[in-house]
């Protein structure tokens, strides 16, 4: 299990993130475009992912690592249970999610 101030630390580790409001959520930006959210409420987080990648993490646990059930997961938007993953493997997936938005 991860803690919601965890997953802030660990997005906000990555250079030149900012942390904006989005929609009810909070949203990690890197040069102004979504990398990941957090909804706090449902202790979810929503990644942007390669495709390879979101199949890739998906092997780990389908029931932690899924992606959206809608056409934003056939993009690549990744949902992660907060609750079911532990630091290791979002600090990991995380830091793909990052490397894809900023290029």
């Amino acid at each position: 299990m991860v803690t919601i101030e965890v997953f802030k630390s660990i997005c906000q580790s990555f250079p030149k993130v900012e942390e904006m409001p989005h929609f009810h959520k909070t949203s990690f930006r890197i040069k102004k475009k979504i990398f990941a959210t957090l909804d706090e409420k449902t202790q979810k987080a929503t990644l942007k992912l390669s495709l390879k990648d979101q199949d890739l993490f998906g092997l780990i646990d389908q029931n932690m690592i899924y992606p959206v059930p809608n056409k934003w997961g056939k993009q690549g938007w990744t949902n992660v249970e907060l609750n079911l993953i532990d630091e290791e493997i979002l600090n990991d997936i995380l830091r793909n999610a990052y490397l894809e938005v900023k290029k």
